[in-house]
């Protein structure tokens, strides 16, 4: 086994365990962000409420936490929205992930790539590496940035109800 090879796979394991970590926060924060929606449906349609009885003040701050829980959502979601490159794999390197099999196979070159791979193992692992701890640091974003759009929308709109 080539220097390196041994780490980059131990490290590309590590690397799809915080993938699959990343996509379960996001779930449960769309859940809990359902949930939060659906106590604040239920609340204000059985009396017959609406943001117009709001003040000023009131309103502006019940549809900025709307926004936030709509931000909030679409974060999340992008979290957990599958990432690849496109057409990265060329006849001659290795195979680096499902999408250059993908590439290889439609370029009838897949059997040449597999040998690639297998003679040249750190390059492929270097560039899934390389890519999968992109799309963990962009998942990563995406949930703190739905986080915080969260708290701040249940922090928001109950807010707006007590200033009224």
């Amino acid at each position: 086994m080539p220097p390196g090879v041994g780490v980059a796979e131990r490290l590309l394991a590590d690397l799809r365990a915080e993938i699959a970590r990343a996509d379960g926060k996001a779930s449960v924060l769309v859940a809990a962000l359902g949930m939060t929606a659906g106590v604040f449906s239920g609340l204000l349609i059985g009396r017959d409420w609406s943001p117009a009885a709001l003040s000023g003040l009131g309103a502006a701050l019940w549809w900025a936490g709307a926004a936030s829980l709509t931000l909030s959502l679409s974060a999340l979601l992008l979290a957990v929205l599958p990432r690849f490159d496109r057409g990265t794999w060329r006849p001659g390197q290795p195979l680096a992930y499902f999408g250059d099999i993908r590439e290889a196979a439609r370029a009838g070159r897949l059997r040449s790539a597999l040998v690639a791979t297998e003679r040249d193992p750190a390059t492929g692992l270097t560039t899934a590496l390389t890519d999968m701890s992109r799309i963990v640091a962009r998942k990563h974003e995406w949930i703190r940035a739905g986080l915080l759009a969260f708290c701040a929308g249940t922090l928001l709109l109950p807010a707006s109800l007590l200033i009224g």
